[in-house]
């Protein structure tokens, strides 16, 4: 393979701390406070409007837990009509009122409240017996921007049809991964799920409904994909469907090099017809193999995984997933032999699983039940995650992960790390 192949390569570290940062971290609190303007006089928003208390403490926090910002008020829309009827409303306010639109309320640090202003909750919108129109011929499905991701993956696998770029984690809405980028290990080859968007419709500042694409109003259609809700509003969207695989052969690696660790994942995401799904993590002397995730190894190499953690202090995982059907399978088997023996991981520490193509693409709800059941899922979670440049990637190694991370004892949660191509 020759070198210049991986030149449009950048790597992206995603640092998830969960547990031990979290004691130390204060929640920054925004109250509310009186303002000039009163919406509940009007009748279009009669019962869909709220102020009630318990409303307003659920709409002023999310998943970060690590902030508090209150609305005065919480919209539950029915249509999206009483959506462009807010914002025409607070377009024609003086002054006008912050608005901000929340899907699974799965943010960081609060970019889906609205200090003072109205937070809408689109999940209200979700209706079970409509939302989503899929196309067989032209492999598409129009959805409903509250719909949660799983709820697609489950009507689209109903007629043997999938998106094709995925986030780790599926109870998020369509129009909130939109919203921002919707990253996961197949987007080396697909691209984000903002690429994978064919056409949508968006409420502007103004309250009105555009539909839009990369030939129609295409400065919204770009600005909104991956805008973080100041464009717009997303409320539908089409996204690009596939034939649906049935199951996934799913690999783990283990490396004590990181130069070979990222050298066989640059080279993997550079074939074109290799691996489904690529992502990376890195092990730290800190516990239990790869903490929560533990479960992904079988519990009689634990030991084993411990000790090599605490012999070298920072360990690597590769994981890879080729998919396949009944016709596909004896291929995939030889493909993936092969590709085991190509890869400078520790020999004697790969780990294979054999699931459904569902139960790979939800894997990480195994891991969100089992911290709910320790109470760890709704603590403080300051999350980050960041593009490196691929010939910075081994100074981060050493200056982040074996030093910054490592001499402080600072993270117990996941630390993920993988490559993708610029060009996606």
């Amino acid at each position: 393979m020759a070198s210049n192949s991986f030149r449009s390569q950048i790597h992206l570290g995603v640092i998830i701390i969960l547990i031990i940062i979290t004691l130390l971290t204060p929640i920054t609190t925004y109250n509310t406070s009186p303002q000039p303007w009163n919406i509940l006089s009007h009748n279009d928003f009669a019962g869909k409007l709220t102020t009630a208390s318990s409303s307003i403490e659920s709409a002023a926090t999310d998943f970060g837990h690590v902030t508090k910002i209150f609305p005065s008020a919480v919209l539950n829309p029915s249509s999206v009509e009483d959506i462009t009827d807010l914002v025409k409303l607070s377009y024609d306010s003086q002054p006008s009122f912050t608005l901000a639109a929340r899907g699974h309320g799965h943010s960081h640090r609060g970019q889906a409240s609205a200090k003072d202003g109205v937070v809408v909750n689109m999940r209200s919108m979700v209706n079970r017996d409509r939302g989503i129109k899929v196309s067989r011929t032209g492999l598409y499905a129009d959805v409903d921007a509250a719909w949660l991701w799983i709820e697609v993956l489950n009507k689209t696998l109903e007629l043997g049809l999938t998106p094709v770029s995925w986030t780790d984690y599926l109870y998020l809405t369509v129009g909130g991964t939109l919203s921002n980028a919707g990253i996961s290990g197949q987007t080396f080859r697909y691209g984000p799920q903002i690429t994978n968007v064919q056409e949508m419709d968006v409420i502007t500042g103004k309250g009105e409904i555009a539909t839009c694409s990369k030939d129609m109003n295409s400065d919204l259609f770009f600005a909104a994909l991956g805008g973080f809700g100041q464009f717009g509003i997303i409320t539908r969207a089409r996204i690009k469907l596939e034939v649906a695989p049935k199951r996934a052969k799913w690999f783990r690696f283990l490396y004590i090099d990181f130069s070979e660790f990222t050298r066989d994942q640059e080279r993997l995401i550079s074939e074109t017809d290799g691996v489904d799904f690529l992502e990376g993590s890195v092990m730290l002397d800190h516990g239990p193999p790869d903490n929560w995730r533990s479960t992904y190894y079988p519990p009689s190499d634990h030991l084993r995984i411990v000790s090599m953690v605490k012999r070298h202090r920072v360990i690597y995982c590769l994981e890879v997933v080729k998919y396949y059907d009944e016709t596909s399978q004896y291929a995939v088997n030889e493909e993936m032999e092969d590709l085991g023996e190509s890869l400078n991981f520790v020999k004697g520490f790969m780990y294979e699983k054999d699931v459904t193509y569902m139960d790979f693409l939800n894997r990480v709800r195994t891991g969100e039940l089992s911290l709910k059941s320790k109470g760890q899922w709704d603590v403080p979670h300051p999350w980050l995650n960041l593009f490196v440049p691929k010939s910075q990637i081994s100074k981060f190694d050493n200056s982040v992960f074996k030093g910054i991370i490592l001499r402080n004892n600072i993270t117990s949660g996941p630390v993920l790390v993988y490559p993708m191509n610029r060009n996606k």
